[in-house]
């Protein structure tokens, strides 16, 4: 009671409010801040899809050579998350995410000024590392900026739906730009944010807590960062070369073995790189998931779009990127709502909605045909899957990082953004897989190249709409209300 009267004598004095104002301002500018830093790592995934084949004829790419660079940044960085988080955990937040953004930064500049494949590769290499230290980071300082639940709850709904939208821009910008001008001037916006951040990180955003008491697994470290980097390797050289070429199943056997390895290892080690009891909560693992398909149907949806779109209608690299304005600007409207949206009806209800507005938003793009208009099929599905995405990372981000320890802070950010970056190598994978199969079949069979193109988008839309139905269900069940005592 009596600090309740101090608490009230303290707001009545005389400038409190304008103190309290300028204390709000500066926590929504950090926020700010933090999430436009978050956006720009997540579009630098998706920079340089659209520019790719002018990338190709500069340097004189073959197709596993433009495989291995479309795929590098995200080696390194899903790669490395864990360790980022880690080091976040141990040595502070904010420090780790400005020596993650000033690596993004610098390697931004070297991809822009790279005159060959090899530099290219080794600045987006060293991009994805940079991500990978500054992305655990920063959702771990978040709960500093806002660390009421109401008020975390919120924030980090409006982050889910940043994944979605980076990627997204990142689409449009790298259209824009090969139409415009080079290619190279897609590094500009990465370098000016990391630019802009590393100049106001120290005054704006808050230290965070350091837990300098444990110890880094190495080990660990070491086993989940080359496995993961096999199994995205053999992920991207697979549809290439064949699912049983020496290549596919030697990375893949390769980096599944070293996984396993780090599984084993986490389970021996006093302070493992990953407890696998911060898995074992179905909640969590539900959210993992649902992030895991989300990233998924993004990639797949920005793919095999792209290559229907040009291929198959023959729309120009700007006129590909135009057509997914719908898909950008729904993300944009939605994210303008959804922290409301999961503050007043809970994380479950919107999570298990937006997976099933997903899903219907695939359903429809699997109705596809060579003639399909856009005005149709397809732009229903460009409407309908990204108003479902922002829910579906909107929930799952909230659900899988509620209750989590100050100490594991960063960890949660890892895993989190893990399973976002999983989604896109496997998910894709497979899909791709499934679509290849399902055109050589129609070509066999006589169907025309663009008829059976066309048709084998359709049947990767339609599984993943199963998917997405399926994993409502799931969330459905899984997620109910907990206890009062159950912490999930």
């Amino acid at each position: 009671m009596q600090q309740r009267d101090v608490a009230a004598a303290e707001r009545t004095k005389p400038g409190a409010g304008t103190l309290e104002a300028a204390r709000e301002r500066r926590r929504g500018v950090a926020f700010a801040l933090l999430a436009s830093v978050q956006f720009v790592l997540i579009l630098a995934m998706s920079v340089l899809n659209v520019a790719l084949p002018d990338i190709q004829r500069e340097f004189g790419l073959d197709r596993a050579e433009l495989a291995l660079l479309s795929a590098s940044y995200g080696m390194s960085f899903s790669g490395l998350l864990l360790l980022g988080g880690r080091l976040s955990d141990l040595y502070g937040n904010r420090r780790v995410f400005v020596l993650g953004t000033a690596v993004f930064g610098a390697s931004s500049a070297l991809a822009g000024l790279s005159t060959g494949l090899w530099m290219l590769l080794a600045a987006r290499f060293l991009q994805g590392a940079g991500a990978a230290l500054a992305v655990p980071a920063a959702m771990a300082l978040v709960s500093v900026v806002h660390p009421e639940p109401a008020r975390y709850a919120r924030a980090m709904a409006v982050w889910g739906g940043l994944a979605a939208s980076g990627g997204t821009a990142g689409m449009l910008l790298s259209g824009v730009v090969a139409s415009w001008n080079s290619w190279r001037w897609a590094f500009v916006v990465p370098v000016a944010v990391a630019a802009v951040t590393l100049a106001s990180a120290s005054r704006l955003i808050p230290e965070g807590a350091a837990h300098r008491g444990g110890r880094l697994d190495v080990l660990g470290a070491a086993l989940v960062t080359t496995g993961i980097a096999l199994v995205s390797y053999g992920l991207v050289e697979a549809p290439e070369r064949g699912w049983t070429s020496t290549v596919a199943l030697g990375t893949l056997a390769g980096g599944g073995a070293l996984l396993l390895g780090f599984v084993v290892a986490e389970a021996r080690v006093a302070q493992p790189l990953l407890p696998l009891s911060f898995l074992a909560s179905p909640r969590r693992a539900t959210a993992l998931l649902t992030v895991f398909l989300g990233a998924a149907g993004i990639t797949t949806i920005f793919f095999m779009l792209a290559l229907y779109f040009q291929e198959v209608r023959g729309y120009s690299a700007l006129e590909t990127s135009a057509a997914f304005l719908p898909f950008g600007l729904t993300l944009v409207v939605g994210g303008l709502f959804v922290g409301r949206l999961v503050q007043r009806f809970g994380p479950r209800v919107v999570l298990v909605t937006g997976l099933a507005v997903a899903g219907l938003g695939l359903a429809a793009l699997g109705l596809i045909g060579t003639d399909t208009p856009y005005v149709g099929a397809v732009l229903a599905g460009l409407v309908l899957f990204p108003a479902g995405a922002v829910l579906v990372f909107a929930g799952s981000t909230v659900t899988a990082t509620t209750d989590v320890p100050q100490e594991q802070a960063g960890l949660a950010g890892a895993v989190v953004n893990t399973a976002l970056e999983a989604g896109p190598a496997i998910g894709l994978a497979v899909l791709a897989t499934l679509a290849a199969g399902r055109t050589t079949d129609l070509v066999h069979k006589g169907r025309s190249t663009a008829s059976a193109l066309t048709s084998g988008y359709g049947f990767a839309f339609t599984i993943a709409a199963v998917a997405f139905a399926a994993a409502a269900v799931c969330a459905l069940v899984l997620l109910r209300p907990r206890a009062p005592r159950d912490a999930g």
